[in-house]
């Protein structure tokens, strides 16, 4: 198949992996990407989704550049030869689990399946489609339309809308950037499966719990997509074929992975020449390798922690509001600091088998349920905190996949907050605030 024009190269950014961090936000106008180093740009764009660029600005190294009619555009990240996260499928590694997985994938299929409408171009950008058409086409994908199906259905939307998969706003649904991503090789079996998807009528409306975004224009004449050539090249151009493509595999594993990966599943983790090349590519992101035994998994370096507020990640990425760093605190002390302080717990654990009850959280928190409960999603699809089961009946929330990522540093400063906030007129309390003095 001939690539499309609007791509200078075969190397294209794969599939959405959106970490949402705590801290203090790191603002910035549009425009000036140019202005910061290029490992904290990408630290951005994991922590926030893709980047907003000014008319005629250049995407940050590493990058691909989504331009729009009017010259402005989206960066976003390009990893390695072409490898998108689906590599992880090969080595049997688990990535972070996406909630209600099949209806996210079903809603994007359908949402794809009605705003790609000319099968001959590439899908990104598309041409903006109804929700009520898209939900139809959902509806007829999977042959039911009872309440509760559109209800995941509308969630999935909303997941989809705070990934950067879709954009929605105004009863209208548009491709997100991250379509843009998907290889070139790729676009043939997506349009096969399009012309297998069956089309829907329309269905009411009622679409109120939808996210409300800025106004989606009608055209997107002159959007193109511009790919960065030889992402790392000069990094992986003196290995043979076979060692780069274990450096490429360990690099997608341990910044993928939802667990720790072990080192004896991929070579490139074994071998220090070939770890200390898979470090220095992560530097260029902005992140570090961390290793625990004969384990590792990737995560902000130390340099991108800023802010005071509960750090799980980079303070220059996009903050959790306070409603989620006020649950997301009330979730560590239930499920963290009252098991540690028991004894139940080691000192640096920050996983925990025993968790925060929702009516714990509901008695202890100002917050009213229906602000807790899309604060404990929030932090769900963020991987902050998961939901188990707590007993027979009542279900609850401990630390999600994200605290596996958390360096020395983050530990020793996330401690040091859980203390401030546990026990704040504290012996302990006061000895931490005398320190940061």
């Amino acid at each position: 198949m001939p690539t499309d024009p609007r791509h200078t190269s075969s190397t294209t950014s794969p599939a959405h992996d959106r970490v949402v961090v705590t801290g203090v936000a790191h603002e910035r106008a549009a425009g000036s990407a140019d202005a910061e180093p290029s490992g904290m740009a990408h630290v951005r764009a994991r922590a926030g989704g893709p980047l907003t660029l000014a008319a005629g600005e250049a995407a940050p190294a590493g990058m691909a550049r989504l331009g729009r009619g009017d010259g402005t555009g989206l960066a976003l990240p390009v990893w390695p030869d072409g490898a998108t996260p689906s590599l992880l499928e090969e080595y049997q590694v688990a990535p972070v689990a996406v909630e209600r997985s099949g209806e996210t994938r079903r809603v994007l299929a359908a949402a794809l399946r009605c705003c790609w409408t000319d099968l001959a171009s590439d899908p990104w950008p598309g041409t903006p489609a109804r929700v009520d058409d898209v939900l139809s086409a959902y509806r007829a994908l999977i042959g039911r339309g009872d309440d509760l199906m559109r209800n995941w259905a509308v969630g999935a939307l909303r997941r989809l809308h705070d990934s950067a998969w879709l954009e929605v706003a105004d009863g209208l649904v548009r491709l997100g950037p991250r379509c843009a991503s998907w290889p070139v090789a790729s676009h043939a079996q997506l349009r096969e499966l399009m012309r297998r998807l069956p089309t829907g009528e329309e269905v009411p409306g009622g679409l109120e719990v939808l996210p409300v975004a800025e106004s989606l224009d009608d055209a997107e004449a002159g959007a193109a997509v511009t790919i960065p050539e030889e992402v790392d090249e000069d990094l992986l151009g003196p290995f043979d074929e076979r060692r780069r493509a274990e450096v490429v595999a360990a690099f997608m594993a341990v910044e993928h992975a939802a667990e720790p990966v072990h080192e004896a599943r991929f070579p490139a983790l074994r071998d220090p020449v070939l770890r200390r090349t898979l470090a220095e590519m992560l530097e260029r992101r902005g992140r570090v390798l961390i290793h625990d035994r004969d384990a590792w998994i990737s995560g902000y370096a130390p340099e991108t922690l800023t802010g005071t507020g509960t750090g799980t990640g980079a303070g220059s990425g996009s903050a959790l509001g306070e409603s989620e760093r006020a649950v997301l605190v009330l979730v560590l002390i239930h499920s963290v600091a009252i098991p540690r302080a028991d004894g139940l717990l080691p000192a640096d654990s920050w996983l925990s088998p025993f968790p925060a009850q929702v009516d714990e959280l509901r008695r202890h928190t100002r917050l009213p349920i229906g602000e807790l409960d899309a604060a404990l999603r929030t932090l769900r699809h963020a991987g902050l905190v998961t939901q188990v089961k707590a007993g027979e009946e009542a279900g609850g929330y401990v630390p999600g996949p994200q605290f596996h990522r958390l360096t020395p540093q983050a530990r020793r400063h996330l401690q040091e907050e859980l203390i401030l906030a546990a026990g704040p007129h504290t012996p302990l309390a006061a000895a931490v605030r005398a320190n940061r003095r």
